[in-house]
């Protein structure tokens, strides 16, 4: 059964999901990087490749290529924003609360505030994956792995 969702939460949903999949921000592989893993989500067909260049220990810069639905290149530019400037534990951390907030639709503090789209895949269970899809490849990435494990 899917949860309906507030109309203000779908409305935000929907405005930041199809802007960012349309103009995504992030979509680039960077020229200079230092980690890169690859995503698929085989349910879906969605792909995603991240790279990472740090510096000082700490995400300088994140760039994607993705193909597609708009769930997954929008989570990824959304993604490439938030977790620039944060450690790799921070990157992860803030990544499993994303999870959760996909999963469950809540999730409390700040670093979530421009991630709170993400929120209405909830409704969506099938949807998770595509949401989650390039927060595992980032955790890969920084892992030292070159795919995310199914």
């Amino acid at each position: 059964m899917t949860e309906t969702l507030p109309a203000d939460l779908t409305d935000l949903y929907e405005r930041t999901i199809l802007e960012r999949s349309r103009r995504p921000r992030h979509a680039s592989r960077l020229a200079c990087f230092d980690a890169h893993a690859r995503g698929d989500n085989p349910m879906c067909g969605d792909r995603v490749d991240v790279w990472v260049r740090r510096e000082a220990g700490r995400i300088a810069e994140i760039g994607f290529e993705a193909r597609g639905c708009a769930i997954s290149i929008a989570a990824a530019d959304l993604m490439a924003e938030a977790a620039a400037g944060l450690d790799g534990a921070g990157a992860m951390a803030l990544g499993e609360r994303v999870a959760e907030l996909a999963r469950t639709g809540e999730g409390e503090g700040a670093d979530l505030d421009p991630l709170r789209p993400l929120a209405g895949v909830h409704a969506f269970p099938s949807r998770v994956g595509c949401a989650t899809l390039a927060w595992r490849a980032l955790r890969a990435a920084l892992e030292g792995s070159l795919e995310v494990e199914p």
